[in-house]
């Protein structure tokens, strides 16, 4: 009988996941390890603990195997990951500045405002979308209100249902009591009212 599939998600429990992690490692390193011998394969594995230590595998120097994958393609050198992504993140800052500017400017001249410099297409084509945009929101403000109707009126219709069975009750009640009352005098109405209920 085999073991069940394993749930992959964060074990919360610390004591369980070092445990986890102590074995799970040493099974990778055992792993790597058998994958260097049978296939004479040059392997190197780093893994960094959550606490911080690092525990390394290589079959040849690790520094040797290191500069293979980088000269492979496999790694850039850190300066050139440096230089590109600062280069790719000024670009990327520069459209967002962009975009911003241009999505303010659409959202004033929405607003009816900087419209000097909007043609009469660019107009027409605003009031188009504010059209649009306004009845969309009619639309919502129609179907949450007819909502709203329905839920009043449903809670109108339960009132009225209580209502009408508390007037049957208190119709009851006042039966019951003129049967009682025929010989006792008027006073003692209200305790005996109590009583019924």
């Amino acid at each position: 009988m085999g073991r069940g599939k394993v749930q992959l998600k964060r074990i919360e429990n610390s004591m369980n996941r070092q445990v986890t992690f102590s074995k799970r490692r040493n099974g990778l390193l055992k792993k790597a390890f058998e994958l260097s011998v049978l296939c004479d394969a040059e392997v190197a594995l780093v893994i960094l603990s959550p606490s911080g230590k690092t525990y390394q595998f290589s079959s040849n120097d690790f520094d040797t195997t290191i500069s293979k994958y980088r000269s492979m393609g496999g790694l850039p050198d850190l300066n050139e990951i440096d230089a590109r992504s600062v280069e790719s993140l000024r670009n990327e800052v520069e459209n967002l500045k962009k975009f911003a500017v241009s999505t303010e400017a659409r959202l004033k001249q929405m607003c009816g405002e900087e419209l000097a410099s909007v043609g009469a297409r660019e107009v027409k084509q605003l009031e188009r979308h504010m059209r649009t945009g306004l009845q969309r929101i009619r639309v919502q403000k129609r179907r949450l209100l007819t909502d709203h109707i329905r839920m009043l009126k449903k809670k109108h219709k339960d009132l009225q249902d209580e209502n009408a069975f508390l007037q049957q009750r208190m119709k009851e009640a006042c039966k019951a009591l003129e049967k009682r009352q025929v010989n006792k005098p008027p006073g003692i109405f209200l305790q005996d009212l109590n009583e019924v209920y």
